[in-house]
C-alpha cells in the first residue's frame, strides 16, 4: 500500500525533492503544496505531481502520514510544532532552525509527540559516503591519524540579494549554517565528532551578507587527531567539496560524489561518480538527485520499519553545536571545546 505524504515548499530547495519522490512514486502518492498559487503553476509545469495552495489542508488530512518540509529556516519551528500535533511525521530540511535553541525545540517537540524527525543531509547517501563509511566501520582505514574538510563553493552577489539571503533573522547565518552544514554533518559522522574547534570567521569582499561568506579552522577529534576546516562561498568559480580522511591502513578522499582510497600496502579503490569541472552548481535544478532519493527512501524504510530515520534531529543538533562553536572561536579568537 502506497503511504501518502506531502510536500510543503516549492521554491529553491524543491526539484531535487520532486524528482525523487516522482522516482519514488510507487511507493508514495505525494501532494506538493505552496500557499501561492504561481509558484504551483511553475512546480506543476515542471514536475508531474499534483499542487494545492491548501496548505493547512496537509496537517488536517488523516490520511497524510509525513510531511516533507522544504521552506525557510525561520518557519520549521512553528510548521514542526503544528504536523507533530497532528501526528505526522516529519523529513526536514536543513537546518533545523535559525538558532541552536530552537533547533533543540524541534528536536523535543517530535520526541514527546512520538513521530519521527529525519533531516536533509542528503550527503550521507552519496555512493562514496556509504562505501566511506563501510571501509571506516570495517577498519579498512586503520586508526584516523588526521582528518580535513573543505567546501570551496561559489555564490554570486545575486543569491544574496534574494530576500532573507544570508540573514540571522531567515536563514540562521551564512556559510556555515547554509551551506557548510552538508558536509560537516557527513565529516564528523564518518570521524567520530569534532572535540574541539580554533577558527576565524569573515565576510569577504567579493559579498555584501549579514553573516559569514568564509570560515576557517583548526580542528581537534574526538579521538585525538588533528584537522582543519575551510568553508566558503566566496571561491569563484567554485570547486567540488572536498574530505580527506588519513588512517593508519590508508587514506579515503571524498571528491563530491566520488572516492578514491589509497592504501599504505599499495592497493587502492575508487567508488561514485568523479566530480565535474567547476564543482557542484549553486541551481538546485542542475544538482543530482540521487542522494536525496537516498535520503527519503531511507526515511519511507524507517517509517515502515519503526526505526529512527539514517539522519537523526539529535545528530544534526550537534552539528548546529559544531557551527556555534566555530562562530564563538572566530569572535573570541580562542579555542572552543564541545
Amino acid at each position: 500500500m502506497k503511504r501518502r505524504i506531502g510536500l510543503i515548499g516549492l521554491g529553491f530547495g524543491a526539484p531535487a525533492h520532486a524528482r525523487s519522490l516522482i522516482d519514488l512514486s510507487g511507493r508514495v502518492e505525494t501532494i506538493a503544496a505552496s500557499r501561492t498559487q504561481e509558484r504551483c503553476d511553475t512546480f506543476a509545469a515542471q514536475y508531474d505531481l499534483p499542487t494545492t495552495t491548501d496548505v493547512d489542508g496537509l496537517f488536517e488530512d488523516p490520511g497524510i502520514s509525513a510531511l516533507v518540509i522544504v521552506t525557510p529556516p525561520d518557519t520549521h519551528l512553528e510548521l514542526v510544532e503544528r504536523a507533530a500535533a497532528a501526528g505526522k511525521h516529519i523529513l526536514l530540511d536543513k537546518p533545523l532552525a535559525t538558532t541552536t535553541a530552537d533547533a533543540a525545540r524541534v528536536v523535543e517537540i517530535t520526541r514527546k509527540a512520538g513521530v519521527k524527525l529525519g533531516v536533509v543531509l542528503q550527503g550521507r547517501f552519496r555512493d562514496s559516503s556509504l562505501r566511506a563509511r563501510e571501509l571506516i566501520e570495517a577498519g579498512a582505514l586503520g586508526e584516523i591519524g588526521m582528518a580535513t574538510v573543505s567546501v570551496p563553493w561559489w555564490r554570486p552577489q545575486s543569491y544574496y540579494d534574494e530576500p532573507g539571503r544570508g540573514t540571522y533573522a531567515r536563514d540562521g547565518g551564512g556559510v556555515l549554517i547554509t551551506q557548510a552544514i552538508h558536509l560537516i554533518d557527513l565529516f564528523q559522522s564518518l570521524t567520530g565528532g569534532i572535540a574541539e574547534v580554533a577558527a576565524i570567521a569573515a565576510r569577504t569582499a567579493l559579498h555584501d551578507l549579514e553573516a559569514e561568506d568564509f570560515v576557517a579552522a583548526g580542528l581537534m577529534l574526538a579521538n585525538g587527531a588533528p584537522g582543519n576546516l575551510l568553508a566558503t562561498t566566496a571561491l569563484y568559480p567554485g570547486a567540488s567539496d572536498r574530505i580527506e580522511i588519513v588512517g593508519t591502513k590508508g587514506t579515503a578522499i571524498l571528491i563530491g560524489e566520488w572516492l578514491e582510497v589509497r592504501y599504505q600496502d599499495g592497493s587502492s579503490e575508487t567508488a561514485g561518480k568523479p566530480p565535474a569541472e567547476g564543482g557542484l552548481s549553486a541551481n538546485t535544478a542542475e544538482m543530482p538527485h540521487e542522494p536525496h532519493r537516498g535520503l527519503i527512501a531511507d526515511f519511507l524504510d524507517a517509517l515502515d520499519e519503526d526505526r529512527d530515520p539514517g539522519v537523526t534531529g539529535e545528530e544534526i543538533l550537534e552539528v548546529h553545536r559544531i557551527i556555534d562553536a566555530l562562530l564563538e572561536s572566530g569572535r573570541e579568537g580562542r579555542r572552543i571545546s564541545l
